[in-house]
């Protein structure tokens, strides 16, 4: 049989192409608006200037004079990356330096950096579930909540067939968790972990922490918290949902990033027990295999960590100015879900008012995103407002007030 040339290209490139246009027939095919400014409450898109309430950037950090400084010292200092991965010739002393930061900060032993939350939450999973410890056979169990990142998601299917049962329990819901490992509590899984969002990024929800502590000592369970959106935000000092919840140090095992409030630029970690960060550092190969963090954002994460430990201010800001934001949206007569996290989603059940409404704030001169399907459950699309404490009180005007007019033009309000 004679093969034509390029023929399984062509096959290839016919399928992306019928899948590329189902995407757009569907109203599902994601656009990138091309900033040409620094990330701030305020951005640049073209020549025109629009409100930013996309962004996680929740302490204002992203284009903080002191935080451009220290990278741009940083750059003279160590050079502009390593070209390494850790175990070879890629740690630095700074490295370890913000490691043991992130330790201390969130009540932990130790932390390990990875080049994303995605990465460590990866990192995580497929190292300690697939890892056999000696046995020949084992199998553990995981217990994960239906809204958990998509990070989770993936990282549970990199775990080898066969040796992990994996359990969803509906949203918050202690009661039907319970049901699951008092279920399982006889059939001698070798570990079982409880797997959360410290805060769901889609909702804004904190999880139940206190009493998921409390199921996971009853159970002999470990319990994993993704913290990536309340690190920085929650909390008397920042340091997250367990701080804000009274149970700070006591996760056994927290995944977190220095991409959103600490920042906003690359790196997540694991802190948790020393034993598990040591096994970590020899197993994991999302870790083990990929370039260590560039100095510039190693020395402007340490110089984030000073700014939130002596400006105390910048969460009181955000804290002040979400209030203000939820209360002024809810006053216009829209649905917000309820929470006290900078996430403030707008609730407009249709994917095609959601994108359309997105366009239209956007003309106004408001940068917020449109959510649906299956980013978000089938009729509970939104807006996703991100409140920063960069955001004036006058900035925030101005957005409830085009909202608030958009809103009346396609009569989602009266």
């Amino acid at each position: 049989m004679t093969v034509l040339k390029g023929m399984y290209t062509k096959k290839l490139l016919s399928d992306i192409t019928q899948e590329l246009t189902t995407l757009q027939s569907a109203g599902k095919y994601k656009t990138e608006r091309l900033l040409a400014s620094a990330q701030g409450p305020e951005v640049t898109i073209g020549d025109k200037k629009v409100l930013m309430f996309a962004s996680n950037n929740y302490l204002g950090l992203c284009n903080h004079p002191e935080i451009v400084a220290a990278a741009k010292g940083a750059l003279d200092q160590y050079g502009y990356g390593l070209s390494s991965v850790r175990f070879i010739c890629g740690t630095q002393e700074l490295h370890r330096q913000l490691e043991q930061r992130i330790a201390k900060f969130l009540g932990a032993d130790d932390a390990i950096l990875y080049s994303t939350c995605f990465m460590a939450n990866l990192g995580f999973f497929a190292s300690i579930t697939n890892e056999s410890f000696g046995a020949e056979v084992w199998q553990d169990a995981i217990y994960s909540d239906e809204l958990n990142h998509a990070s989770m998601i993936d990282a549970f299917k990199l775990i080898k067939k066969g040796t992990v049962e994996k359990r969803v329990y509906p949203h918050n819901d202690i009661a039907a968790l319970e049901v699951m490992l008092e279920a399982d509590k006889d059939k001698g899984f070798r570990n079982k972990f409880i797997v959360t969002d410290g805060v769901f990024s889609m909702e804004g929800y904190t999880a139940k922490l206190p009493e998921l502590v409390a199921l996971a000592r009853q159970y002999e369970a470990v319990l994993f918290v993704d913290d990536a959106h309340a690190v920085g935000v929650l909390g008397a000092t920042g340091a997250g949902t367990p701080e804000f919840l009274g149970i700070h140090g006591q996760i056994d095992v927290l995944s977190g990033t220095l991409g959103k409030a600490l920042g906003g630029a690359v790196g997540g970690y694991i802190a948790a027990k020393q034993e598990i960060i040591d096994l970590l550092r020899q197993k994991s190969r999302t870790y083990m295999f990929s370039n260590s963090i560039p100095p510039s954002v190693v020395v402007a994460s340490l110089a984030a960590f000073d700014l939130l430990e002596r400006n105390p201010e910048l969460l009181e800001k955000s804290r002040t100015n979400t209030t203000y934001f939820r209360e002024k949206v809810k006053a216009l007569g829209f649905t917000i879900l309820d929470g006290n996290h900078p996430v403030a989603p707008v609730m407009l059940g249709e994917a095609h008012v959601a994108q359309q409404m997105s366009k239209k704030l956007l003309e106004h001169g408001l940068y917020v995103v449109g959510l649906w399907f299956p980013v978000v459950p089938e009729g509970e699309a939104r807006l996703r407002f991100q409140v920063s404490a960069a955001h004036t009180i006058e900035q925030i005007d101005r957005a409830v007030e085009i909202l608030g007019r958009v809103g009346k033009e396609m009569g989602v309000i009266s």
